[in-house]
């Protein structure tokens, strides 16, 4: 791979990172825990509030995931490791790494 196209994905991967965990730290209050007044609120509410909170708390863990492909994506970088099938140690098509810059397989091995 070449160095600019290396250059282009951590820019690329850097600009994920930080945009990820700004939306964690706006949506931590959301999966944060459900206060509620008994007296005012009705049994639907309550069950809406605890359904926003489990998915806000869904998004924060997948976040959380992709945030560890992006690191580990900067870390493989950092080794020369950065572009190679995990599996077969083949060079990981451009287009792929183009669609998705934290991918650590190739097209052949995500199939096994």
């Amino acid at each position: 791979m070449k160095q600019d196209q290396l250059g282009s994905f951590r820019e690329r991967l850097i600009s994920l990172r930080d945009e990820i965990e700004q939306l964690n730290n706006d949506s931590i209050e959301a999966a944060g825990t459900v206060v509620l007044d008994q007296s005012k609120v009705g049994r639907l509410s309550r069950m809406d509030a605890l359904q926003a909170q489990q998915m806000a708390q869904e998004t924060v863990r997948r976040r959380q995931i992709q945030l560890q492909k992006i690191n580990t994506a900067l870390r493989r970088m950092n080794a020369g490791e950065y572009g190679y099938c995990l599996i077969c140690d083949e060079e990981i098509a451009v287009a792929r790494l183009d669609f998705d810059p934290a991918s650590t397989r190739c097209i052949g091995c995500m199939d096994d």
